[in-house]
């Protein structure tokens, strides 16, 4: 058995494909799932997923196939949406993006288009994931459960990133991870207000590799690093800027992964509190890029059918050519997929007895070890 820790991506109702994903991963015996971390919809699929498996093992039944129930009963919860036809469903599936096309395209129109605010256009602050959330997790379950779970949002006065984790992550903290400002009120945790985690880390890696002892770690990717041609019609460049937005923060921490690493092998790096990450990843390849960015705002069940069967099938490819992997070497190569001109490569290091952490790195490595010394 290997033991790998999944981050998560956000992308709205294309987390269908995530729960693909997560089915095969939970259906095969030879993986064991240590930590999650997710943002938005991964935030989400993440804390259903440890509810169900803490709830089956408390239970004393099979935690992986409460687990899959779980997951299953949320996105049949979302895909029902569709399906109903009380003025509050109609809320629920607008807000979530599923109303009818024209209302749809008017209020969204008037809200992302800069006419009316959430805090106009929505002034009851209506939200469809709070009653499924309140519904379908239990929280209580989800912090004393074995999973390490970790949910991000951003904190609106400092655009940092805040991780919640523990008796903190609350459906509170859930929403504020999925919270998309052109669309809700900013959700206050403690007094402060918090927007979706996508725009300062989907997903957050760090909270895997600094709390969980395994160091493989999974990403499952919705948003595209590389799309064909240039966007030219205004939602194509909307779709596309919205994928370079939520993917930014994710370049930055793999930059700062295989500088890590770079220094580890070299030996220039040693300290306990380090440890090589291995790397890799599963996404929809060119059949999710055929999705158009707009449809991460439909609870169309077909739609929602169709990502699922493709992220099952991803990850079982995935088990099939690279399960071997695991515990040995990364099958994702971080210098060719997300590494650019800013990224600052570790010099090779001259002499062995220096052992010197390059200079540019020592702030950002002193800050990573203060941090540590303090939880403990």
């Amino acid at each position: 058995m290997r033991t790998i820790n999944l981050a998560l991506q956000g992308g709205g109702s294309h987390g269908a494909f995530t729960w693909g994903v997560l089915d095969a991963l939970l259906g095969d015996p030879r993986i064991a799932i240590e930590g999650l971390s997710g943002t938005s919809a991964g935030a989400v699929n993440a804390v259903v997923l440890a509810s169900g498996y803490a709830r089956a093992l408390a239970a004393g039944q099979e935690p992986r196939e409460g687990a899959r129930t779980a997951l299953a009963r949320l996105w049949q919860t979302i895909g029902s949406w569709d399906a109903l036809g009380s003025w509050q469903r109609q809320w629920a599936r607008l807000l979530w993006g599923g109303a009818t096309p024209q209302l749809a395209r008017e209020w969204l129109s008037r809200t992302v288009g800069g006419t009316l605010s959430p805090y106009q256009a929505n002034p009851l602050n209506l939200n469809p994931l709070r009653d499924l959330l309140h519904d379908q997790v239990d929280f209580a379950a989800v912090a004393a459960g074995p999973l390490k779970v970790f949910a991000a949002a951003t904190h609106v006065p400092t655009g940092r990133s805040v991780i919640f984790t523990g008796a903190r992550l609350d459906a509170a903290a859930v929403l504020a991870s999925a919270c998309l400002p052109q669309l809700f009120k900013a959700i206050e945790i403690d007094g402060e207000p918090y927007w979706d985690g996508g725009y300062s880390a989907n997903p957050a890696l760090t909270p895997l590799i600094q709390n969980c002892g395994s160091a493989d770690l999974m990403l499952v990717q919705i948003n595209p690093l590389r799309v064909a041609g240039t966007p030219q019609t205004p939602g194509d460049i909307d779709d596309r800027v919205n994928e370079l937005t939520f993917n930014a923060s994710l370049l930055t921490q793999m930059r700062t992964i295989e500088s890590v690493n770079v220094l580890l092998a070299q030996g220039a790096l040693r300290s306990p509190d380090f440890k090589t990450v291995r790397m890799h990843r599963i996404d929809g390849g060119q059949e999710i890029r055929d999705f158009p960015g707009s449809s991460r705002t439909s609870t169309d069940t077909a739609m929602i059918d169709a990502l699922f069967h493709m992220g099952q099938q991803a990850a079982t490819h995935w088990l099939g050519q690279r399960y071997d992997a695991l515990g040995r070497h990364s099958t994702v190569d971080i210098r060719s997929d997300y590494l650019d001109d800013t990224w600052l490569r570790p010099a090779e290091p001259t002499d062995v007895a220096r052992a010197a952490i390059p200079h540019a790195f020592r702030p950002w490595l002193a800050q990573l070890l203060r941090r540590r010394r303090q939880r403990k």
